[in-house]
């Protein structure tokens, strides 16, 4: 049995993958000269078509689509701060209901099964904004997440905003002291034990999980209760013996001391966390430039005496109306999080790898609004590394305390292309950035995404996190993406680049793929570790690299592209690197095949076809699946530029062969 269109059966897809094409004028069973006249006009296109959408600033970005929690929450904010407006209920409704599945759920993911929280949270949106229970596409809503174990089996993220309205007992939800503020950083469960956007979270947390506020429920919702009189049915305790045990054990201690705390420590604690918290808004009145911290970050400030009109507040709560997204038909979509850097260094690498010229004007103006972002203060990332000079980039337009080991190594990548008029300013943003990131280096050998070192087993162990990653260890993408930084900066031989390689090396999966965190992902982890392998020396016979080849050959689509289902973070075996064929994944696995040297071998040619032959006419490719990722499984991304960029890399290095070499070999 094959997937349905939203994937809802959940059945393993085949092999094969259907796709919206284009006729490019492709002639049957083309040969080689073929392929690569079709691939020089799918090049110029999306060179063309990426062009065209450069901000004058000199920045891109794309649309960051998630799922409808975030345009829950933020309609769930408004209505508990009172600020609900009727334009902005009515587009939100609209995006939420366009988001419903058939058989009434809301899925995290293009084509995944239905997800109970988000099922939870966009029907509670959608009763706010006056749809009735009765309603049909309500009432198959309501029954499918009673069928499910209704409010009680949902995340606890979803229980705390219901908490917010009485529509869940707030002593039914694990607890969360803000006294963790005062924790030293040597001390397991300090706030640096979590990963940063974790981090963010929690600390505002700690002060709403002390206030335990209620506000009016404007309606109830017993019919997403399996028993609404015994909403909340008692649980067994796990094992004492087990971690999940004693953590439980330790939840209920934590209640105990919250009828004991002293008030005075309870007091200073919650006014500490504030200022943690103020401390950290950027300079556009956000929290870190991620939508989830800044709603609880709000909240918090709220509920000990800010006002709404307080600066701090006011500008909090613009920056939140800037992730909005206002579609043609009215709808508005709320991003998680925005990402102009990674997208402007993406576009910069495509863009110059697909030949445009170093000194091309648009290439310049990237490259300027790059070097403004730089960022030279320090962050949290200094807790671990107080001795170590800033220099790093961050994901977003605004966020100095968060600056991300993986943007900066891309960054240093695409400033290397871009023949840049003050090439002495380049040099010094360049040598900042590089020495940034090798003393982000981990112990192992390896780099995690923002912090040093971020691998502390308890954190995901808390009741309280029972929702995504946490923690923030070293990954195999992100590695990969500074060694092949690295190697580009002629630093091949130095004995931290080594120690990344030798990390990579022992990475590998049995079957020849490497586990990609950020991107959905074997494909994607092998797609980012085989170029930097090659790029530091590794010749393409080294048996990693041909282990790596030969997987990717086997998992090809019979389209000839590649594509993975976020199932294959639930479940690797059934699902690794099996899905529809993607214009970005497909391109990933280019990538490692090129650097590979396979650029004439038979799977390399059908990729390659598969782009030129799926590309719209305009330049671009379509790609409804998400192949991005927040949190493995738990929080998918789809990234709209994703589609353009990675696509016109792997054509222009089909074409014009070996990437940009920079300044490799000259240290």
């Amino acid at each position: 049995m094959t997937a349905t269109t939203d994937g809802s059966t959940g059945a393993l897809p085949p092999r094969a993958a259907s796709a919206s094409e284009t006729d490019v004028s492709l002639p049957e069973a083309a040969g080689t000269d073929g392929i690569r006249d079709a691939a020089e006009r799918a090049m110029r296109r999306a060179t063309d078509f990426l062009l065209a959408r450069q901000d004058a600033e000199g920045w891109w970005k794309g649309d960051l689509e998630t799922n409808v929690t975030m345009d829950a929450e933020d309609l769930l904010l408004r209505q508990f701060l009172g600020i609900s407006d009727e334009k902005t209920t009515r587009a939100a409704a609209l995006f939420i209901r366009g988001e419903q599945r058939e058989d009434g759920t809301w899925a995290t993911f293009f084509g995944g099964p239905g997800e109970l929280s988000a099922t939870v949270e966009a029907y509670v949106a959608l009763r706010l904004a006056g749809d009735a229970p009765d309603e049909p596409h309500m009432a198959k809503a309501a029954a499918w997440v009673r069928a499910q174990g209704g409010i009680a089996a949902s995340r606890v993220f979803t229980r705390i905003w219901l908490a917010l309205f009485g529509w869940w007992k707030w002593e039914d939800l694990p607890e969360l002291p803000p006294e963790l503020i005062y924790f030293p950083k040597w001390m397991p469960l300090n706030i640096y034990d979590f990963g940063c956007w974790a981090r963010q979270t929690i600390v505002p947390l700690t002060i709403v999980s002390a206030k335990r506020p209620v506000r009016p429920a404007p309606f109830p919702l017993d019919e997403l209760h399996i028993d609404p009189d015994d909403p909340n049915p008692a649980r067994d305790l796990a094992p004492v013996v087990s971690w999940d045990g004693v953590f439980q054990r330790l939840d209920k201690a934590l209640h105990r001391f919250r009828k004991v705390a002293p008030r005075r420590l309870r007091r200073a604690a919650m006014n500490t966390a504030a200022r943690w918290i103020i401390e950290r808004q950027e300079n556009d009145g956000c929290w870190g430039g991620i939508q989830p911290p800044a709603v609880y970050s709000v909240i918090a400030l709220h509920l000990i005496g800010y006002d709404l009109q307080h600066p701090v507040m006011r500008e909090g709560l613009a920056s939140l109306d800037r992730f909005a997204v206002w579609r043609e038909d009215g709808a508005r979509m709320i991003e998680a999080c925005q990402s102009p850097v990674w997208d402007t260094c993406l576009a910069t690498i495509a863009l110059a790898d697909a030949g445009l010229p170093a000194d091309h004007p648009q290439l310049v103006k990237a490259a300027d609004w790059m070097l403004t972002e730089q960022i030279v203060r320090p962050g949290d990332w200094s807790v671990r590394r107080p001795q170590l000079p800033s220099g790093g980039w961050a994901f977003e337009f605004h966020n100095d305390n968060y600056p991300d080991i993986d943007d900066t190594a891309e960054v240093v990548l695409a400033l290397r292309r871009v023949g840049h008029p003050d090439p002495e300013r380049l040099e010094k943003a360049i040598g900042r950035g590089v020495r940034w990131n090798l003393g982000m280096q981990s112990k192992n050998g390896a780099w995690g995404a923002f912090d040093v070192d971020n691998t502390s087993p308890f954190p995901n162990r808390l009741p309280f996190c029972d929702f995504g990653e946490v923690i923030d260890p070293p990954s195999a993408d992100v590695t990969a993406h500074v060694v092949e930084m690295l190697a580009v900066e002629g630093l091949s031989h130095d004995p931290r680049t080594r120690r990344g390689i030798e990390w990579l090396l022992a990475e590998q999966e049995p079957d020849g793929s490497w586990f990609g965190r950020w991107g959905v992902n074997y494909v994607y982890g092998t797609g980012s570790v085989v170029p930097a392998l090659t790029a530091a020396g590794l010749p393409a016979a080294h048996p990693a690299i041909r282990r790596a080849v030969a997987w990717l050959e086997r998992v090809q689509n019979d389209d000839g592209g590649w594509g993975e289902d976020l199932r294959s973070y639930h479940n690797a075996r059934e699902w690794s690197a099996r899905g529809a064929s993607t214009a970005s994944q497909t391109a990933w696995a280019l990538l490692a095949l090129l650097a590979a040297g396979e650029t004439e071998s038979k799977a390399a040619q059908r990729g390659v076809e598969f782009l030129a032959r799926t590309q719209n006419e305009d330049g671009s490719w379509d790609e409804p699946y998400f192949t991005g990722t927040g949190f493995p499984w738990d929080f998918s991304i789809n990234y709209h530029l994703y589609r353009q960029v990675f696509p016109l890399t792997a054509l222009g290095r089909y074409v014009h062969g070996e990437p940009f070499a920079g300044a490799k070999g000259s240290r």
